[in-house]
């Protein structure tokens, strides 16, 4: 699907050392931009997912080693 992405300057700027950087086109750097920030996201939320079913069954034990 095509995309127009309307930059200022500045970030127009830093697209261009990014990419002239890493030997990649800009659409290249922004695509692996974004696939990093969605990897991030969904790295929380199972994290969160994960925190919420281990957190209760060890309850008495943190509250144990929190103690000492």
């Amino acid at each position: 699907m095509a995309m127009t992405l309307r930059l200022t300057e500045e970030d127009n700027a830093r697209l261009d050392e990014l990419a002239a950087a890493e030997g990649r086109s800009k659409q290249e750097v922004l695509r692996l931009a974004l696939a990093d920030r969605w990897a991030r996201l969904h790295k929380e939320e199972q994290l969160g997912e994960a925190l919420g079913r281990i957190l209760p069954r060890y309850s008495g034990l943190l509250e144990r080693l929190g103690a000492v």
